[in-house]
């Protein structure tokens, strides 16, 4: 018998693509802080505590919200790579604010048969239970749906 949570799951992953115009070497060496900030969703307030890079032992520190609502949000680059039409790396949380139980991001920068690359943010995350997974779907989906146009206006 399937795992109910393990079935689900399947439903909760977020999948977006964004063609760019420059090469997948290109954009993954603009892959920085300052594209980071960029890629911050509107009215979140967000503040970046640290920012290593994108490879293997690096880190991400933000705090979102402000006051006594602000949460913590550290994440490791776990993995990161590259072949000839490929780079990517991934993140997990490492300590998540209080809404996430786990988060998984891997971001992939293909090569699109030499016409620019393709960005593809792959997302797997988990709330304290199931309900609220669905929940948080429209909203974490709208969060990275939003960074298409960044990615547009920046890899032009």
């Amino acid at each position: 018998m399937v795992n109910l949570r393990t079935y689900l799951a399947n439903f909760m992953k977020i999948l977006i693509q964004t063609k760019v115009d420059q090469s997948h070497h290109e954009v993954f060496s603009g892959f920085n802080e300052q594209l980071f900030l960029a890629l911050k969703p509107p009215l979140l307030p967000l503040q970046l505590l640290r920012f290593d890079g994108c490879v293997t032992g690096d880190e991400v520190h933000i705090m979102l919200g402000k006051g006594v609502l602000s949460q913590r949000w550290d994440a490791k680059i776990v993995d990161h790579g590259k072949n000839e039409n490929e780079y990517f790396f991934v993140d997990k949380g490492v300590q998540l604010p209080f809404f996430l139980k786990k988060w998984t991001h891997r971001h992939r920068i293909v090569n699109n048969d030499g016409k620019g690359s393709i960005i593809i943010d792959d997302i797997d995350y988990h709330t304290p239970n199931v309900l609220f997974d669905y929940l948080m779907y429209p909203i974490m989906y709208l969060q990275f749906w939003m960074r298409s146009p960044v990615y547009k206006r920046v890899f032009q």
